[in-house]
């Protein structure tokens, strides 16, 4: 029987709606040639629940990882087959990562997969869209978690603000910081630089000068660290546009905090395709090996199609696995994670990739300080304009085991879902961060510096400790006090309507555990805590 003669099947949480606002103008050209990225199941008996578990565990190589926990040679023979029918090239199978990448035309794509693709267009320009369900035959439905790239609207955006009145020459307002100033105020193990450790960071546009970073590092007294950019599905270090500001506020925060560690770049494009496999590149990168995945880029849940985010969630696993920490911002919009005040539904939402279980959730603070000594830190909320700390409770993932005891709210659907973020530290843009970008300087804040700073601290510890402290959520759960600096003041509301999420004692949905006390972190882990 034809592969075409086969029943086909929905591949399950692949519909797609329309961006708000957007309209169906016009068809594509049947002859332009677009790329997708099957994601693929593990291998049977690729049981991924035992190496995930246990502070002491031992994390597998990469090679151990390939065999063990990637995908079946037959998996990927069955899915080469059926491209090859539909006439579809393999332009990567990449067994370790599940991920098999094939290229063809739109009429193609269309025919294969069963979508109709249309150029839409919405307020921020066009994308190639589909609405619905992506089919499949039924040979290869069971083999096939996710099929990403059909449609190419831009999935994410960068968490950073600009302090009130951008980036501005020579510009670094009272109250300001920098890098270094940030790790000595949170205390961040001294005698350590990183060394030996590479940083991954994953950025969905814009690019940064090498001369820009050899300045500011000059300006703030650290030798420049190792930084190379890895490009994947055409992306590339390309300075010039808003992003540019995300890369360089990314790449100068863990160069200051970590200078000894190796910084490597993976851009993509700012689809759910170029993200995941960006993501997968850095995680299963057998030559660069990176410890540390720091990711400061994302969008609330309801943008996302289910595929995408279980997809994603599953390299996270594998980065567990792996003994690799991923640090992930929690949004800059409040707990409505909606910037657009037109498009805000009035509920409550939190932000992906951040929600996932097996990232660490880097919210954000307003911090003031003295004679280098905190002061006060109190949640990040400056309002809708101006930005604040993402957080709530997620409404795809549940309620994680090492969460039972945090008190995580009730979500708004009455589940009790993961809560977000796990840990926090500044990011008030009128606290924020000295930056240096496309040849200025400037102050930037955001969830985005959060979580390379502790990409950053993550680098040390495994310096400090000889070992990848890898997946950190839940041994953090099981901390004694005095690792954190709880934050009990402020709210993340930006609509100023008394919704949640207020801080509290102990856990909160606006700044997790609290922000980091470096030391007491590290004494804790190598007292060797168990984990919840």
């Amino acid at each position: 029987m034809s592969d075409k003669a086969k029943a086909r099947h929905p591949v399950p949480g692949s519909e797609r709606m329309p961006l708000p606002g957007a309209r169906l103008v016009g068809a594509i050209d049947p002859n332009e040639k677009i790329s997708v990225t099957l994601v693929l199941r593990r291998r049977a008996g690729g049981e991924i629940g035992a190496h995930l578990s246990g502070a002491a565990r031992q994390p597998l190589t990469r090679e151990e990882f390939a065999e063990t926990l990637g995908a079946a040679p037959d998996d990927v023979a069955a899915v080469e087959a059926f491209a090859h029918e539909h006439g579809l090239n393999v332009d990567a199978a990449e067994p370790a990562e599940r991920r098999v990448v094939l290229s063809g035309t739109v009429a193609a794509m269309s025919q294969t997969f069963g979508v109709y693709l249309g150029c839409w267009e919405h307020p921020g320009g066009k994308y190639r869209g589909r609405t619905g369900d992506v089919h499949v035959p039924e040979d290869i439905a069971p083999i096939v978690e996710a099929v990403l790239g059909l449609d190419n609207r831009p999935q994410a955006r960068a968490q950073f603000r600009h302090a009130k009145g951008g980036v501005v020459p020579h510009a670094a307002p009272t109250g300001s910081f920098t890098p270094v100033e940030l790790a000595k105020l949170y205390d961040f193990p001294g005698g350590a630089k990183g060394k030996g450790q590479t940083v991954a960071i994953v950025e969905l546009g814009g690019g940064f000068h090498a001369s820009d970073l050899k300045t500011y590092f000059r300006h703030i007294g650290v030798k420049p660290p190792s930084v190379v950019s890895v490009g994947v599905d055409g992306g590339g270090n390309h300075p010039g546009d808003d992003a540019d500001g995300e890369v360089d506020l990314d790449i100068e925060v863990v160069g200051a905090v970590a200078p000894g560690a190796h910084i490597a770049v993976y851009f993509a494009p700012n689809t759910d395709q170029g993200f995941y496999n960006a993501i997968a590149k850095a995680i299963h990168d057998r030559r660069r090996k990176p410890s540390v995945v720091s990711i400061s880029w994302g969008g609330p849940e309801v943008a996302w199609t289910d595929q995408a985010m279980r997809a994603m969630d599953s390299l996270f696993q594998d980065a567990a696995a792996l003994g690799v920490t991923v640090c992930a911002a929690a949004g800059d919009d409040g707990s409505s994670d909606i910037r657009d005040q037109s498009q805000d539904d009035g509920k409550l939402h939190v932000d992906f990739p951040a929600s996932s279980p097996f990232a660490l959730a880097c919210g954000g603070t307003r911090l003031e300080a003295a004679n280098g000594k905190i002061t006060r830190e109190v949640v990040w909320n400056e309002g809708r304009q101006d930005g604040a700390t993402g957080g709530g409770v997620s409404q795809v993932f549940d309620l994680p085991s090492w969460q039972k005891n945090a008190n995580v709210p009730e979500s708004p659907s009455g589940s009790r879902g993961r809560g977000v973020p796990d840990v926090s530290g500044d990011a008030d843009p009128l606290t924020g961060y000295v930056v240096r970008i496309d040849g200025r300087d400037g102050v930037i804040g955001g969830t985005s510096a959060v979580a390379p700073l502790w990409a950053g601290l993550v680098a040390l510890l495994n310096e400090k400790l000889g070992k990848p402290v890898g997946y950190l959520n839940p041994v953090l759960y099981g901390l004694p006090e005095g690792v954190f600096r709880d934050i009990d003041q402020g709210d993340n509301d930006v609509s100023r309507q008394g919704k949640p999420y207020k801080a509290g004692p102990g856990w909160d949905a606006c700044t997790g555990l609290g922000s980091p006390n470096g030391a007491a972190l590290l004494e804790a882990l190598q007292a060797g805590t168990p984990s919840v």
